[in-house]
């Protein structure tokens, strides 16, 4: 794995030749050895497509590819940093979620009215989304932000999970996700503000929930 966890806050990174690892602009604190940064203006490897897809929506979150030889400490608003590793499935995360990730890992953008058609786009509006999510799939590893702190939730065929959506930070494996209306749930669990909607994932994989509604 290409990143160690120095704090609840901060990551380390190692850098080896021949690899490349994506951040996000600003995300570097410090570094040691030879190492370049490099602005990705290519949409990141999802390339001129998902660039422009992301910016119809004015979603894009600026990249920079890091090369060389070295180590190199990342971080970002303060924010909670979680690792996470991929092991040949496809993680679904928002792009100013994505602190840095693995170039081994393949990087695409999905329309959520793909999945739930209208309720789908009416779940990134509510979550804060926006129309497109960003997608990493392969083998490697990712570091996300959140605020205060990410619990993994296992979802299973027999126990799919309910989310707030404003808490939801990503998803991995085959999940179906899909937003419904809940009303008076917020009531109920002591959340009186916003609409009453709430994000249900059955399948089998994971999500990633952080214990704040707060937006990065």
């Amino acid at each position: 794995m290409a990143f160690r966890e120095i704090n609840a806050k901060m990551v380390e990174a190692t850098v080896t030749p021949g690899q490349r690892l994506f951040s996000q602009r600003g995300a570097m604190l410090a570094y040691r050895g030879e190492v370049s940064f490099t602005p990705n203006t290519a949409g990141g490897q999802g390339g001129i497509v998902s660039m422009i897809g992301r910016r119809v929506a004015d979603e894009d979150t600026p990249l920079m590819t890091v090369e060389g030889s070295g180590t190199v400490l990342f971080g970002h608003g303060g924010h909670h940093v979680q690792v996470l590793q991929l092991a040949g499935d496809t993680l679904y995360v928002e792009a100013d979620r994505l602190l840095a990730f693995e170039g081994t890992l393949q990087q695409g953008t999905m329309f959520l009215g793909s999945q739930g058609g209208v309720m789908g786009m009416v779940r990134g509006q509510v979550s804060g989304q926006g129309l497109f999510t960003t997608t990493l799939k392969g083998h490697g590893a990712v570091a996300v932000m959140a605020h205060g702190g990410v619990i993994e939730i296992p979802i299973t065929p027999q126990r799919p999970v309910h989310v707030d959506p404003q808490a939801y930070v990503a998803h991995h494996g085959e999940v179906r996700n899909k937003l419904s209306t809940a009303l008076g749930w917020r009531d109920m669990v002591g959340r009186g503000s916003g609409e009453a909607f709430q994000l249900e994932l059955s399948g089998s994989g994971a999500v990633y929930v952080q214990a704040s509604e707060e937006k990065l």
